[in-house]
C-alpha cells in the first residue's frame, strides 16, 4: 500500500494580483496558478472560453488535403470506408464522422471496427479486402491508423487514398496517407496535443462546416465529443476544456432517441450531466460493448430511429455492463491474491501480472485499480492461445509508453500514451520482456516517486465556503485530468458525529469548524468509521461535493485524507 504525502501550496502574489484583476477569491486565483495559469488573458479564457476560442483547424497539418480529398469525393458520389477503435472515443468518433459525412451530402459511408478480442488494435493489412468489397475509393480511420504502413500501402496499390485521423505516438515509420491529422506528430505545431480521437474527428468536421458556410451546426456535435473525450480520459485543457464545458451542457437536451434512452439508462434525462457522470455511469455503458466484442452495438444505438430497437440495445449494454463489472471484480481480487503472496509489491516497482483465465477486455480498468492502490505502474496479461495481450496503466510520474520503446523488440504489436497502453507478444517471452520491463523500471523510478501526494491548492476556513466563492468556484469546472477538482485544507475541525460505515466500505461522519458543519464522506476509507471518534480534532484534505437534486443544492466533503 501507499504512503501519503501532503504538498500545500500558499497563496502567493501571483494568485493575489489575479484574484484583484479577476474579481474572485485568493484561493480560487490560486488554484489557477497551480494549473500554471498565470497571466490575466489566460486566466479569462480557462475561465470563460466559448466556441470563439477553438483554434483554426488548418492548423493541423493535412487538413487542407483532406477537405479537398472529401469534398470530391461527396461530389463524385465516391464510397467512402470508416475505420475505428472499439472504445468510447473510437466508436463516438464513428458515430460524428459518419453522420457529418452524410450531412455534407455522402450516400454511401460504411464503418469498420475490429473486434477486441479476436482482431486486436489497429488498422491490419488484411482489412483492405473489406475495402474493395465495398468499392471504396476514400478511406478515413479515427482514433487508429498511425502505424498502419502496410495498409495505406496497398491501399496506394488499389488506388484508394487513405485521410489518417488519429492522437496515437507514431512509429518509426509514418504510412504514406493522402493525409494524416495528428497533433502528436514531432513536426506538428498544432497548439493542442492533448485532444482525443474524438477531438481530431471534430476538427476535421469543424474545417468540413466551415467550407460550407455551416458553423451554426458544430455545437449539435459536442454533445458526443464531450463524452468521448472524458470516457478516453483525456486532458481537460484548451479545446478538451471547451468540447466538455459546451458538450455536457447540451447533454441537458437531446434529441436522438438513442441517446435520450441511454441518459434515462443512466437516470441523467433531462438534468445537469458531470465529468463524472459520463465517467462512471455513460462511458462504461459504451465501452463495456467493445469490452466484450459487441462495438457495433454502441455505433447502432445512435442510428437506430426504430424505439423498440434502441431499448433492446440499452439494455443489451446494460447486461453487458454488469457482466463487465462482475469480470472486473474476480480478475482485481485475484490479481490482489497474487501481489499478496508474492509481495510483488516489496520487490517491484512495475507489476506485471498474467493469467489463462482473465479476459483481456477489462485488464485496463483492473490495472488502473491497482496503479492506484499501490501506486506504481501495473501492466496485466491475458495468455490465450500462445498469445499474451496486455495492458497497462501508469502514475504521472512514469511513462510507460517510453518503457515499451524501451522494450520494442519484444512485441507483435503495441501503443498508447504516457499513462495508458496496450500491448501483444507471444507468452513464451513473458519472462525475458518482464526482465526487460523491470530493469527499465528500476533504472527510471525513484522510491520516493511511488509515495501517492496530495497536491492541496489552499488553505481554508469552513466560513470562507460561501456563496460567492461557491459561485466562483464553479467556474473552474469542469474538473477532470489535467484538472482536477480543487482539493482544500481545513486545519483543527472537530468530528461532532459518530462516524459510520457504508456499504461496508465507506465513512461518513458530520465535521465541524470555525461555526459551520459539514457532512463529510470518505469513500473507501471504511477504517475511518472504526478509528475516528465524536469529539477528535483533525486535519482534512478534500474536495467539494456539490450536488443538485430538485431544484436544491446540496454541499459535502469528499475528504482525500486526515491527519489526527
Amino acid at each position: 500500500m501507499y504512503e501519503t504525502e501532503w504538498i500545500l501550496t500558499g497563496v502567493g502574489h501571483q494568485a493575489k494580483g489575479l484574484a484583484a484583476e479577476l474579481g474572485i477569491p485568493p484561493e480560487i486565483a490560486q488554484v489557477l496558478v497551480n494549473r500554471q495559469i498565470y497571466d490575466i488573458h489566460r486566466a479569462h479564457q480557462f475561465l470563460f472560453g466559448a466556441l470563439d476560442d477553438l483554434h483554426d483547424p488548418y492548423a493541423l497539418a493535412g487538413m487542407k488535403e483532406a477537405v479537398e480529398r472529401i469534398e470530391r469525393a461527396i461530389a463524385q458520389d465516391e464510397t467512402l470506408f470508416i475505420f475505428g477503435d472499439y472504445d468510447v472515443d473510437g466508436v463516438l468518433s464513428i458515430v460524428i464522422l459518419t453522420k457529418a459525412l452524410a450531412s455534407l451530402g455522402a450516400k454511401k459511408v460504411h464503418y469498420f471496427i475490429p473486434d477486441r478480442l479476436k482482431e486486436g488494435y489497429g488498422i491490419k493489412e488484411k482489412y483492405i479486402d473489406q475495402v474493395l468489397a465495398k468499392k471504396a475509393s476514400l478511406v478515413l480511420s479515427v482514433d487508429c491508423g498511425i502505424k498502419a504502413t502496410r495498409f495505406v500501402q496497398r491501399a496506394g496499390i488499389n488506388g484508394i487514398d487513405v485521410i489518417i485521423t488519429d492522437h496515437h505516438r507514431p512509429g518509426p515509420t509514418l504510412p504514406r496517407a493522402l493525409a494524416i491529422l495528428n497533433p502528436v506528430l514531432p513536426s506538428s505545431v498544432y497548439p493542442d496535443k492533448s485532444l482525443a480521437g474524438i477531438g481530431i474527428a471534430f476538427k476535421l468536421i469543424q474545417a468540413l462546416l466551415e467550407k460550407r458556410g455551416r458553423s451554426s451546426e458544430l455545437f449539435h456535435y459536442l454533445k458526443l465529443v464531450s463524452i468521448g473525450t472524458i470516457a478516453d480520459v483525456a486532458e481537460l485543457k484548451g479545446e478538451n476544456r471547451i468540447f466538455v464545458k459546451f458538450g455536457l451542457k447540451g447533454l441537458e437536451n437531446v434529441s436522438n432517441i438513442g441517446l435520450i434512452r441511454l441518459l434515462e439508462a443512466c437516470s441523467l434525462a433531462r438534468r445537469e450531466v458531470s465529468v463524472g457522470d459520463v465517467g462512471f455511469r455513460i462511458g462504461p455503458r459504451l465501452n463495456a460493448a467493445g469490452r466484450m466484442g459487441m462495438a457495433d452495438l454502441a455505433v447502432e444505438l445512435f442510428f437506430s430511429e426504430s424505439s423498440q430497437e434502441v431499448s433492446e440495445i440499452v439494455s443489451k449494454l446494460d447486461s453487458l455492463n454488469s457482466k463487465r463489472r462482475s469480470v472486473e471484480e474476480k480478475i482485481y481480487d485475484q490479481a490482489l491474491s497474487l501481489i499478496r503472496e508474492k509481495s510483488l509489491d516489496k520487490r517491484y516497482k512495475l507489476l506485471i501480472l498474467g493469467c489463462e483465465e482473465w479476459h483481456r477486455g477489462v485488464l485496463g480498468i483492473v490495472a488502473s485499480r491497482i496503479k492506484d492502490l499501490y501506486y506504481r505502474p501495473v501492466l496485466l496479461f491475458a495468455y490465450e492461445d500462445g498469445k499474451a495481450y496486455g495492458s497497462g496503466r501508469s502514475i504521472s510520474e512514469f511513462s510507460l509508453i517510453e518503457c515499451l520503446d524501451a522494450s520494442r523488440g519484444f512485441f507483435l504489436n503495441y501503443g498508447g500514451h504516457t499513462q495508458a497502453v496496450g500491448c501483444e507478444t507471444e507468452q513464451e517471452r513473458m519472462f525475458s520482456l518482464r526482465t526487460s520491463l523491470n530493469k527499465y523500471a528500476d533504472s527510471k523510478i525513484r522510491e520516493e516517486q511511488m509515495k501517492r501526494k496530495i497536491y492541496i491548492d489552499a488553505q481554508i476556513d469552513f466560513s470562507d465556503i460561501n456563496s460567492l466563492f461557491l459561485e466562483k468556484y464553479s467556474l473552474l469546472s469542469p474538473f477532470g485530468v489535467g484538472n482536477p477538482k480543487p482539493v482544500f485544507l481545513t486545519r483543527k475541525a472537530e468530528v461532532v458525529s459518530q462516524p459510520q460505515k457504508l456499504q461496508g466500505k465507506h465513512s461518513k461522519f458530520l465535521i465541524k469548524q470555525d461555526g459551520r458543519i459539514f457532512e463529510a464522506l470518505g469513500w473507501r476509507r471504511d477504517d475511518w468509521a472504526e478509528n475516528l471518534q465524536r469529539g477528535m480534532a483533525i486535519d482534512l484534505a478534500y474536495t467539494l461535493q456539490l450536488s443538485r437534486y430538485l431544484g436544491e443544492e446540496s454541499l459535502s466533503l469528499s475528504v482525500e485524507d486526515i491527519k489526527i
